[in-house]
């Protein structure tokens, strides 16, 4: 089965961290931390609809429930902290976690444990 069966709810702490150009990106960065972020704000909706549609289940790792997609077109990109460079990014997941709180995250390739 595919995609995700209940009621989930957006958790809206997330979000910041995951759009371009956000005070939060830039932290992550002088932290010395990548950012993943999406192309923008109307992306990062459509890719967790799409999850929540029909995305894999991967399984429980580090505490969340998760559950992805790859898309055929880059939906963001990964900014390195050293050099600003940018990885275009094909695969979207979902984190839900305990409490049915749920955030959507661009990645290179499914979380592994």
């Amino acid at each position: 089965m595919s995609g995700i069966d209940r009621d989930i709810i957006l958790d809206l702490r997330h979000i910041a961290k995951h759009l371009p150009d956000t005070a939060q990106v830039q932290r992550l960065l002088r932290r010395g931390r990548a950012a993943h972020v999406f192309n923008d704000e109307a992306t990062m909706d459509r890719i967790a609809q799409a999850i929540i549609e029909k995305g894999e289940y991967t399984g429980i790792i580090r505490g969340y429930e998760r559950y992805g997609l790859f898309f055929t077109e880059a939906i963001g990109y990964r900014i390195n902290p050293d050099d600003g460079s940018r990885t275009p990014l094909f695969y979207g997941e979902v984190k839900i976690d305990a409490a049915n709180r749920y955030h959507v995250i661009p990645r290179t390739r499914p979380s592994e444990g």
